[in-house]
């Protein structure tokens, strides 16, 4: 196509999260695009209050069982380890990776694939639940194997976001809007920009990097989903600040439950599992509006849409329990606050990275799927070398197009999911009784 021979001179990117802001800076830093606007537009005023990236952590690890991610991974984290972690944004924990015996396929093609990748030095395997509860330090564990990695960490999410923004701030190459997108604007097939409440942003190349919300834009059905994933905050002493502070992370590939070292007095533990639908019928975002189709996406519902809202009852009292396993002492102290955290699921776990095969000018960056926080500081660099046709060789297939879609309510089997299958938000907060904050 004319613009991979010569380059688009107007890049219009809607998203200003981990695929946005790291592409624009990309995009920003090649000359191939020195003549080039770079708008970044974004529904919320930055940081985006209801972004699952902003947040206080983002788990930063190798530990893949997919050998591509776990040296992609890799890649990143050189970069956490210089400028990307600097003052803060960055600590290196150790991760504690564990499952319940029968369950621990991922843990141990993770150990293996890891071990060719870091110093062997820091990775012990932990052969027994009393292994585990020793590594932790915190008077518990769960999981009967794993092992612990003491080259993997942790990152401040929305620190992290910020220095991408400020990063994308400092060439002056990149000009930032606050604006809600309500459909892409074509020319027959040709996306040529985007309809906004109030006016509209032509382009020539725009770039979807909208995670859970993309499915309210283009039609991913059986492609790529929003899913729902619970995160709760404990607030500690002083005292147990100073305890838990060097503690390892926490990651059970049985139940899905991790817990993150706390910092400045707040604990997170949360959930990464096959997440809640969030079923919607919404106009057809490929179709004529004045027609009336409506299709089904499972999409966002976040605390900006529901003030108070509160995580479902048996997501609070899975956090109680990996609480009362791995650090008793803190087995009954409320929740400070909760949320729901929105993955772009893809039906393998894979990122969604390619140029719309039907649609000429537009551009899909997302399907992150619960994992793309960790390669912020490069993942750009990749999203501009598609762009230009040259993905990485072991990427092609996993971050091209599907072409045959899955079930329209498909899960995500990457391996690194378990628990129950098809929940729905409504049904579980309707269970409950719950549709504003209360607590267990």
């Amino acid at each position: 196509m004319a613009e991979a021979a010569q380059g688009p001179l107007s890049i219009l990117i809607i998203g200003s999260g981990v695929f946005g802001l790291s592409t624009a800076l990309a995009l920003s830093r090649r000359p191939r695009y020195s003549q080039a606007s770079i708008t970044v537009l974004d529904k919320s005023p930055f940081p985006s209050p209801d972004g699952s990236s902003i947040d206080s952590s983002r788990i930063v690890r190798a530990d893949y069982a997919d050998p591509a991610y776990a040296s992609l991974a890799a890649e990143a984290q050189a970069h956490w380890r210089g400028k990307w972690g600097e003052e803060n944004r960055y600590s290196e924990s150790g991760l504690v990776m564990v499952a319940d015996e029968g369950e621990a396929d991922y843990v141990r093609e993770s150990f293996e694939n890891v071990k060719g990748l870091q110093d062997v030095r820091g990775i012990e395997e932990l052969k027994e639940r009393g292994d585990i509860e020793r590594t932790m330090g915190t008077g518990g564990g769960n999981g009967n194997w794993g092992y612990v990695n003491w080259n993997s960490g942790w990152a401040d999410a929305e620190a992290g976001i910020r220095f991408a923004r400020a990063l994308c701030e400092e060439n002056g190459r990149v000009k930032f809007m606050t604006a809600e997108v309500l459909r892409l604007m074509r020319n027959g097939r040709q996306v040529i920009g985007v309809e906004l409440g109030h006016g509209r942003v032509t382009a020539d190349l725009v770039i979807l990097a909208t995670g859970a919300w993309t499915g309210r834009l283009v039609d991913l059905r059986g492609r790529a989903e929003a899913s729902g994933h619970i995160l709760a905050y404990l607030e500690l002493t002083p005292q147990e600040q100073q305890q838990l502070g060097e503690m390892p992370i926490l990651l059970n590939f049985s139940t899905g439950m991790f817990v993150v070292p706390p910092r400045n007095g707040v604990l997170k533990v949360a959930r990464h599992d096959y997440g809640y639908r969030n079923p919607q019928q919404i106009p057809n975002p490929e179709g004529d509006i004045s027609m009336g189709i409506t299709i089904e996406a499972s999409l966002p519902r976040t605390q900006l849409d529901e003030p108070g809202q509160w995580i479902p009852r048996e997501g609070e009292a899975a956090c109680r329990r990996a609480l009362a396993e791995i650090i008793p002492s803190l087995a009954s102290r409320p929740f400070k606050h909760t949320r729901i955290c929105w993955y772009t699921d893809t039906p393998t776990g894979d990122f969604l990275i390619t140029h719309h095969p039907t649609q000429p000018g537009l551009f899909l960056a997302t399907g992150g799927s619960g994992h793309a926080y960790k390669f912020l500081p490069i993942i750009g660099e990749k999203v501009v070398d598609c762009i230009e046709g040259n993905t990485p060789p072991e990427f092609r297939e996993k971050w091209a197009w599907p072409e045959r879609p899955a079930s329209d309510a498909f899960v995500t089997q990457d391996g690194s999911r378990s628990g129950q299958t098809e929940m729905l938000l409504d049904t579980e907060l309707e269970q409950a009784g719950r549709r504003s904050q209360s607590r267990l």
